[in-house]
């Protein structure tokens, strides 16, 4: 017989350690962490590349419930954050309750007996509740390029580096201008012989402001922690202010991008180059990058940034839409991840027998970012319309674990084996999600960006403050669910519908 557990947790990212955290604190030790990988961490543990680093502040990217007083930068490298992440593994005592290399094949619930079939890399085990922490930046997505099996030189993506391959003295392709390729390209520039930047859109960048945190600091945080309670407050706020311009008057952008244009003109002096460089769509329709370092790397002889995208590799030869070919001894694809389409997805099967995939096809959707119609007991943590384009992801995670916790204190409460969104609930929290999203600079913006799917939908990004987020999951509603119940346990009179 299966092992059974009351809860599952998948992945040992920021969520999946934050909802483990959680579930300790609510008294349940009843539960397992999937892992797939051999070290917690999620994304910051797969994402090694040169000069990996977060663009938001470190004392807002950690957990309220686990401050870090010794924070080395204003913004924080992978090595440091993830180091935060086995801390807090270690501190909260979860790594008794994480299985690694254990990677959740398939999910299927079982309307009988009313709860989760896990099949796994390592064996099968059942669980009342599950909870996907999975994560939008998990798994790569490399585009389909003609010929690219034939390359005989190095292929990787920016998460998957390939840290055996010297890149010193090679000629370099590297795709995409996004998020990780800023900070890529200043860090293998100076090393390369040849840098071939392939960019199909360039991205409005901003100076990174930042600055080592100097040992007084981290001592009156460590000492008096209402300092550092303090300045995460105020990073917060600053933040929160920033949402208007971009949910509600995507107008007041364009302030920022005169910002944006002269930060680029004092590291970039070539016309032709800054006209590449120079994107045609308002700032904040993609995300919005910072950098001091990227700029000046591309103005560097050695470099090259070809504005069209990657059609074809001929041998060595990579071949662009306009024509442009160059030979290279390496390609680097920093080319994202599936957001709109999470591999989860086909490997989540709900109560009608139909996958999350094909439940999702006509566009992601989920209460309250959390719950699915169809999919009963199954909680994400950053799901559906919960991103964020200025703030840090890990208040909105948190915001989905204490509605997680309410959620399974409402199964107590009940005595319910399971809660199943209902459609119509579904539906309408979508529809309002959709209509708040017309007038963001997301939808407005005139660019197309990962936050929106191949019909141009806007299914990732959250259209509020993390206050709002935070306001709406505080509380599960009952009556925006159908309850189920165990064979012996009658209908409680609150959860009538």
């Amino acid at each position: 017989m299966a092992e059974h557990v009351r809860v599952a947790v998948i992945g040992t990212g920021f969520g999946g350690l934050g909802a483990a955290v959680r579930l300790r604190r609510e008294g349940i030790t009843d539960f397992a962490v999937l892992e797939r990988a051999d070290a917690v961490g999620g994304t910051w543990r797969d994402n090694s590349y040169p000069g990996c680093a977060c663009d938001v502040p470190s004392h807002l990217y950690s957990f309220s419930f686990a401050p870090n007083p010794e924070w080395p930068r204003a913004f924080s490298g992978q090595p440091h954050i993830r180091a935060y992440l086995e801390w807090v593994t270690d501190t909260y005592g979860l790594r008794p309750h994480i299985r690694f290399n254990t990677e959740v094949e398939q999910a299927r619930w079982d309307g009988d007996s009313n709860h989760w079939h896990i099949r796994t890399s390592r064996g099968e085990l059942t669980a009342d509740v599950v909870i996907s922490a999975t994560g939008p930046l998990s798994d790569p997505k490399l585009p389909d390029v003609p010929g690219l099996a034939q390359f005989p030189g190095r292929v990787f993506h920016s998460s998957r580096w390939d840290h055996d391959y010297e890149l010193k003295g090679k000629r370099v392709a590297m795709i995409g201008t996004g998020a990780s390729a800023i900070q890529i390209v200043p860090a293998i520039q100076p090393e390369v012989a040849r840098l071939t930047v392939v960019q199909r859109t360039p991205p409005w960048v901003l100076p990174r402001v930042d600055r080592g945190i100097a040992r007084g600091e981290q001592w009156l945080h460590g000492r008096i922690p209402a300092t550092a309670r303090a300045r995460r407050g105020l990073l917060w706020l600053i933040r929160e202010f920033q949402v208007g311009a971009f949910v509600k008057h995507p107008k007041l952008m364009k302030t920022v991008e005169q910002l944006a244009r002269a930060h680029m003109r004092r590291a970039v002096r070539d016309p032709a180059l800054r006209t590449k460089l120079t994107p045609d769509y308002t700032i904040g329709c993609k995300r919005i990058l910072l950098s001091n370092a990227y700029y000046p790397a591309l103005a560097r002889p050695n470099t090259e940034v070809v504005a069209s995208a990657l059609k074809e590799v001929r041998g060595s030869t990579v071949v662009m839409a306009d024509g442009t070919e160059r030979e290279v001894d390496a390609i680097i694809f920093g080319t994202g991840f599936h957001v709109t389409d999470m591999p989860i997805g086909d490997r989540v099967i709900g109560a009608d027998g139909r996958t999350l995939a094909e439940h999702w096809k006509d566009g992601m959707a989920a209460l309250r970012g959390c719950t699915v119609d169809g999919f009963p007991n199954l909680i994400f943590i950053i799901g559906p319309n919960s991103g964020l384009g200025n703030s840090s992801m890990i208040l909105i995670a948190e915001a989905a674990v204490n509605y997680a916790a309410d959620y399974l204190r409402t199964l107590k409460q009940t005595g319910a084996a399971a809660l199943d969104a209902k459609p119509a609930a579904v539906r309408a929290w979508n529809a309002e999600m959709q209509r708040r999203m017309a007038r963001t600079v997301w939808n407005t913006g005139g660019c197309t960006s990962w936050y929106l799917d191949s019909e141009g939908r806007n299914t990732t990004a959250w259209p509020g403050t993390t206050a709002e987020y935070r306001r709406a999951t505080r509380r599960l509603r009952i009556e925006e669910y159908d309850v189920l119940l165990t064979a012996t346990a009658p209908a409680p009179a609150e959860a009538a519908i």
